[in-house]
């Protein structure tokens, strides 16, 4: 668990923050958003130790390339050990990424 893992202001209109929770879907694939209100650190592995590469902005939607196991870390859509792949050696913990579902939505990483 990481307290460190994201940074949140205070929701703003709750109503508005749940419609704006659907997976957009371009050209480019599936997109999923990161809960409102939090900027998300993105990591070069899946744990808090790894190294912080970026920080998501708010309201950012993010491919998911494949997930991997790693930490455990709590965050607005529970606790889970998953970490999504959103670019070439960059992770996010799944417990801030609205996907629809518990467990894998995408192939796992090698």
């Amino acid at each position: 668990m990481s307290v460190e893992e994201h940074t949140q202001e205070p929701a703003a209109a709750e109503g508005a923050a749940t419609a704006e929770l659907a997976a957009e879907t371009t050209a480019s694939g599936t997109r999923y958003p990161i809960a409102p209100g939090y900027r998300v650190n993105v990591r070069t592995g899946p744990g808090t130790s790894y190294r912080i590469v970026r920080t998501l902005p708010y309201d950012q939607k993010i491919p998911i390339y494949c997930q991997k196991p790693g930490e455990r870390v709590t965050g607005p859509y529970g606790t889970s050990n998953l970490w999504d792949n959103i670019a070439n050696g960059q992770f996010v913990a799944d417990a801030y990424v609205h996907t629809g579902r518990d467990g894998y939505i995408a192939p796992r990483c090698d």
